[in-house]
């Protein structure tokens, strides 16, 4: 098991709910691990995103009507990311952002 598939593993065993991304290298195992297995989970939502900001703003919506919700992305795509993120915590939202790295 990598490392994408082991965080998307974690996270589909604490209870994720929702996972909404956009592809961008080196996560993209994670995005398709979360598509293979949550979305085979009953009641468990996985969504494509069409931009990073799409991505945090479902998010964001997700986690306001009480679901476990998750994005991921790496560097680039977190900084796009900042309004969404900034939303979460003004609101004091729960969510998990992943920031993935290649390693050294």
């Amino acid at each position: 098991m990598d490392g994408n598939s082991a965080v998307g593993e974690a996270a589909i065993r604490a209870g994720c709910q929702c996972y909404f991304g956009y592809p961008i290298t080196p996560q993209n195992e994670l995005t398709e691990y979360m598509a293979t297995h949550l979305s085979r989970r009953k009641g468990c939502t996985f969504i494509q995103a069409e931009s990073e900001v799409a991505a945090i703003n479902m998010v964001y919506g997700a986690s306001l009507v009480g679901a476990r919700a998750m994005t991921s992305s790496s560097s680039p795509g977190i900084s796009l990311k900042q309004e969404g993120i900034s939303y979460l915590a003004a609101c004091e939202l729960p969510a998990v952002i992943v920031n993935m790295s290649r390693g050294g």
